[in-house]
């Protein structure tokens, strides 16, 4: 790999978006990805994690937005391992928009398929060691999303983020439940926020864009379509290809292993010297025998680990206090 001009390779729309319930989430999605799938020339994919979408897909007379059923084709799932097959087995001659609502329940699928011990809530007893085989499955999902040729609209409900300040938890701001990286993973990320009058008949759907990577969005109230519409000039005609987590693993492994010789080389020549200057002080007999050791041991001092210089400096001093002790007593 080597480094070569930077070029704009970014064909699709990656958004995110998380709110609380009531929040308008899959209502503005829907809307967003009909506005996407007819720039396509293609069809909706949505995968829904809660049914959340049953009452969109007929007609609602009241409604005076969108009336009208909207037209997609949906998988009803929260199991991670399907939502990946039908990720990567996705027809991106057919759907050129993908819908997933919500990543919080697949991101909850992935801790709940922990085979260990049994976790707390949050997952607060799942061993450190025990996250990174947790995470990977996600990961590949997040990647399948950001690098595959579609549009993909990522939703997800919102948690509090708290901080300790003085031994109280303090609430410091909103985030998308999922991983904790997730909502920085697509290139925009919106934060929804539905809020009631008495004077309206509907509440009041307002967009924060929390991140956006192209200047384009703005606080937009009861956002349709046209509120991402601008993004849509920004595309390119190449999507950059997606990481393949298992080449990267395996190429920082690799790494990994060398820095692991590495350091049992090192490991054994510190171990070495201090067999050989552990023989020199006790073949030494004067106190001039243990003078002629210290300059040796300072040259090569770098090389040893610190417990082991640590070892010879008190085999150092007992032998000085031995020496000397001995030198003390009449014959």
């Amino acid at each position: 790999m080597a480094f070569v001009k930077a070029q704009p390779e970014q064909a699709f729309v990656k958004l995110g978006a998380f709110g609380p319930p009531g929040s308008g989430k899959t209502y503005t999605a829907l809307m967003w990805a009909e506005g996407l799938a007819e720039f396509r020339g293609k069809r909706i994919a949505y995968i829904d994690t809660e049914r959340g979408t049953d009452f969109y897909a007929k007609k609602r007379p009241n409604d005076p937005i969108h009336p009208e059923p909207f037209d997609f084709d949906a998988v009803y799932t929260r199991s991670l391992a399907e939502v990946l097959r039908e990720v990567q087995s996705l027809d991106t001659d057919t759907y050129g928009v993908l819908v997933l609502d919500s990543i919080s329940h697949l991101w909850e699928a992935a801790i709940d398929a922990y085979s260990g011990r049994m976790v707390g809530r949050g997952g607060d007893n799942i061993p450190m060691t025990a996250w990174g085989g947790i995470k990977k499955p996600y990961k590949q999902l997040i990647a399948l999303l950001m690098g595959g040729p579609f549009d993909c609209i990522i939703l997800g409900r919102q948690k509090n983020i708290f901080e300790d300040a003085d031994g109280q938890l303090k609430k410091v701001g909103v985030g998308m439940k999922a991983e904790g990286e997730t909502q920085y993973e697509p290139h925009i990320c919106v934060r929804m926020e539905g809020t009631t009058n008495p004077k309206q008949a509907r509440a009041t759907v307002t967009m924060y864009p929390e991140k956006d990577r192209t200047s384009t969005l703005a606080v937009t109230q009861n956002p349709t379509f046209s509120a991402i519409e601008a993004l849509l000039p920004l595309l390119g005609d190449k999507q950059a290809a997606g990481e393949d987590l298992d080449e990267r693993q395996a190429l920082d492994g690799e790494l990994l292993l060398e820095e692991e010789e590495r350091q049992a080389k090192k490991l054994t020549k510190s171990e070495g010297l201090l067999t050989e200057f552990q023989a020199r002080y006790l073949a030494a007999t004067t106190v001039a025998d243990l003078g002629e050791i210290v300059p040796d041991l300072r040259k090569k001092k770098r090389y040893l680990e610190p417990e082991h210089l640590n070892a010879l400096r008190e085999m150092h001093r007992l032998r000085s206090d031995q020496i000397r002790e001995d030198e003390d007593v009449p014959w």
